[in-house]
C-alpha cells in the first residue's frame, strides 16, 4: 500500500516520442518571413502613378527599419522633463503591445521615433494617434491626423491669433 500513489519513470526514455509542441511554438523565436512578391509593385502601375502615389504605395510595403516625428497637441506648455516622460511612457506602453519602437523627445512639441520592424507602421501609425498628446505623427513625407484634424500649421494660426506672437518661439524651443 506504501507504492501505491508512486508512479515509476524509467531514466532511459530513448523510446518516448515528443510531438506535443504546435507550429507557433516550433517558430517561437525566428525571423518572420520576408513578403511574398504579390506585394511588388508592377512596373507599368508606375507609370500610371505621380512620385507622391509612388511613395505611398513603398511605404505600405516598407519593412526595414524607420523613424519618424510626432507633433504634440500645440497649446500646452510643457516642461523638457515632461517630454522626456511623455516619450518614456510611449516606449514602455508600445512594448506591453509587442511593437519595438524607441520614442525620443526633440523639442517641447516634437517626438522622434525609430521602429526596427516596418511592417507594423499601420499599428504604430493607430498607437499614436490614439494617444491624447499626439496631434499628428509624419513617417516620411506623410503625415498622419486623427479624421477631423486640421492641418498643423492652421493650429499654429489659430494659437498666434488667440495669444498673439507669444507662441512663435514655442514650437523651436530644443530640450
Amino acid at each position: 500500500m506504501a507504492n501505491a500513489g508512486k508512479i515509476h519513470i524509467p531514466d532511459d526514455l530513448g523510446d518516448v516520442i515528443d510531438d506535443e509542441e504546435d507550429d507557433d511554438w516550433k517558430n517561437w523565436g525566428k525571423k518572420t518571413p520576408t513578403p511574398s512578391p504579390q506585394f511588388d509593385l508592377n512596373p507599368s502601375d508606375l507609370d500610371n502613378m505621380d512620385p507622391s502615389q509612388i511613395q505611398a504605395e513603398m511605404i505600405k510595403h516598407h519593412t526595414g527599419p524607420l523613424f519618424g516625428f510626432i507633433k504634440l497637441r500645440l497649446g500646452v506648455l510643457r516642461t523638457p522633463d515632461e517630454v522626456s516622460e511623455i516619450a518614456m511612457k510611449w516606449s514602455k506602453v508600445s512594448k506591453t503591445g509587442g511593437l519595438e519602437v524607441k520614442f525620443m523627445g526633440v523639442d517641447l512639441s516634437t517626438v522622434m521615433f525609430t521602429m526596427e520592424a516596418g511592417q507594423d507602421k499601420d499599428e504604430l501609425k493607430e498607437f499614436i494617434l490614439e494617444q491624447p498628446d499626439a496631434y499628428e505623427v509624419k513617417i516620411g513625407d506623410v503625415v498622419y491626423r486623427r479624421p477631423g484634424d486640421p492641418p498643423l500649421e492652421e493650429v499654429i494660426e489659430m494659437l498666434r491669433g488667440e495669444t498673439g506672437n507669444s507662441f512663435e518661439g514655442h514650437e523651436k524651443d530644443e530640450l
